[in-house]
């Protein structure tokens, strides 16, 4: 359940902005959420439209756009997606990563991010 205090963290910046900007209302918030992070979109939207009551976000729009993870293998150069199951476990432990070209171990490049990109606010 990560997502929650993930999001708080998130609701919480984007209040700080909106504070800083003196903000009547923020609109729209915008988020990249990268798959290896394993923060489930549903719930992040959930925690977010709970949070948000009350406060100056109250009625903003959450966009989450998810970006693929991406990796690099250093034994053959493969760079691109990999395969993975969604397996429960992953969300303690990380799994090992292999290249689905040769089957060495994967650095990971991208989708670990989750990044406020945009914030729409009245101000």
């Amino acid at each position: 359940m990560h997502e929650y205090s993930v999001t708080t963290q998130i609701v919480s910046k984007v209040l700080r902005e909106a504070e800083s900007r003196r903000a009547k209302r923020v609109l729209e918030v915008k988020l990249q959420i990268g798959e290896l992070t394993f923060l489930n979109p549903e719930q992040v939207k959930f925690w977010y439209k709970a949070l948000v009551k009350g406060t100056v976000m109250e009625g903003s729009k959450l966009i989450i756009q998810e970006k693929r993870g991406l990796v690099r293998c250093p034994k053959c150069g493969y760079e691109g997606s990999f395969k993975y199951e969604d397996d429960p476990a992953y969300h303690i432990a990380f799994p090992t990563l292999l290249c689905p070209k040769c089957g060495g171990v994967v650095e990971i490049i991208g989708g670990r991010e989750c990044i406020i990109e945009n914030i729409k606010m009245v101000v």
